[in-house]
């Protein structure tokens, strides 16, 4: 049974039905004695409860005029969500892919021109670590075959760093020539996956790597290495945490400055992720770790979220979830950029990426590509404020 105090303050304010069974579920809460001695008066639910923020009240401009915030500020929210959760980090640095890893694939050849408009609105977004280009056979990936171009036109844009992937030597040699600060090597978890994707074993990529790392840091060259299939294998099914470990370790002890696990085909459940992690920090510091999920199954904030848990505070993602994997039939794209600031935001984990900014640039890139958006919060939140512009 309602109390009187509850209903003479509908009778004041107008609530939406989110917020009526928000603060419904208040009530029952406090009852129940569920909140574990935090008590929440009714005069303060309605900023303690996240809730839409109406800007106007015609109806017909509802849908156009709805602001959103994910962001708990309330101190008792955050105290329960750090029992819950336990000590996620404060701050996530994105590493955005979706230049790099998210356009490879495609079929039709990108203009240079859009590629570069992506990478500013990345930029401008708030991005720090946006990841342009690669530097490998145009025989191999014809997408990409306008590195230097792309290099050449980000060079005036300041705010972020561009790495590229450089997977030997000659790639390396053509990315210091084009001016490049930061560069990449690509392992993998799986012997099968290595000889289809780099056509060598993985200790042969290994050693390929050692004098590619090694010519780097001679000019004062960050490496970051990458690991794909650190979970599953397109040809070889599961693998071992152990091996994952083996080329981390790896790569670590030759120089790379940070490692990203990629779980290329996106196979992964916090299940399988737990103990993967848990075998790499024991041979690399967990600082030095970042994590790189596909969404095939739909796991990929899962998993994020475990690994914000055991400590990893590098998140690779892809605007509008673009990627794939030419190599791992049925794979889809990377993590939506969009759907882990949002998850974040709602976390309270800063990024300092402006969610509306990341949407125009993923509305960008989608349009040109003539497809609709993986991103189920661009999707959701477009629909409901019919375009990103509009935000």
């Amino acid at each position: 049974m309602l109390s009187s105090k509850f209903i003479g303050c509908l009778s004041k304010r107008r609530y939406n039905p989110t917020s009526l069974t928000s603060l419904m579920m208040v009530l029952l809460s406090q009852k129940h004695n569920i909140t574990d001695g935090m008590h929440i008066n009714l005069a303060q639910s309605n900023s303690q409860l996240r809730q839409p923020r109406v800007v106007s009240s015609s109806p017909h401009r509802f849908m156009s005029s709805c602001q959103y915030s994910t962001i708990y500020t309330d101190s008792i929210i955050t105290n329960t969500q750090h029992k819950l959760l336990g000590n996620i980090p404060r701050y996530v640095k994105i590493v955005e892919v979706g230049p790099r890893d998210g356009l490879q694939n495609e079929k039709d050849i990108v203009p240079t021109s859009v590629k570069v408009e992506l990478i500013k609105m990345l930029v401008d977004s708030g991005l720090q670590v946006v990841e342009a280009t690669s530097f490998v056979s145009p025989k191999w990936v014809p997408q990409l075959a306008d590195a230097k171009d792309v290099i050449e036109a980000i060079k005036s844009v300041g705010g972020a760093r561009f790495p590229v992937l450089t997977p030997n030597l000659k790639g390396l040699e053509a990315a210091l020539a084009a001016g490049v600060k930061e560069v990449a090597v690509f392992a993998a978890a799986s012997e099968s996956f290595s000889r289809s994707n780099i056509n060598c074993s993985i200790d042969e990529s290994l050693a390929r790597y050692r004098d590619v790392t090694s010519a780097a840091r001679k000019h004062s060259i960050p490496v970051r290495g990458y690991i794909s299939c650190v979970v599953g294998c397109p040809m070889e099914g599961d693998v071992h945490p152990s091996k994952v470990a083996y080329v981390a370790d790896e790569l670590y002890k030759m120089g790379c400055d940070e490692i990203s696990l990629g779980d290329t085909i996106g196979v992964g459940t916090p299940g399988t992720v737990v103990p993967m992690i848990e075998a790499v920090k024991n041979v690399v510091p967990i600082e030095k770790l970042a994590v790189h999920f596909h969404d095939t199954y739909g796991q990929a904030l899962s998993n994020i979220l475990v690994s914000l848990q055991m400590g990893i505070s590098v998140v690779d993602s892809s605007v509008s979830g673009l990627g794939g994997c030419p190599y791992a039939k049925g794979a889809t794209g990377n993590v939506a950029t969009e759907d882990v600031v949002y998850m974040l935001n709602g976390l309270g984990v800063k990024t300092n990426v402006d969610l509306k900014k990341l949407m125009l640039a993923g509305d960008f890139i989608r349009k040109h590509l003539g497809r609709p958006s993986e991103s189920k919060t661009a999707t959701a939140l477009s629909k409901t404020l019919f375009c990103a512009s509009k935000l």
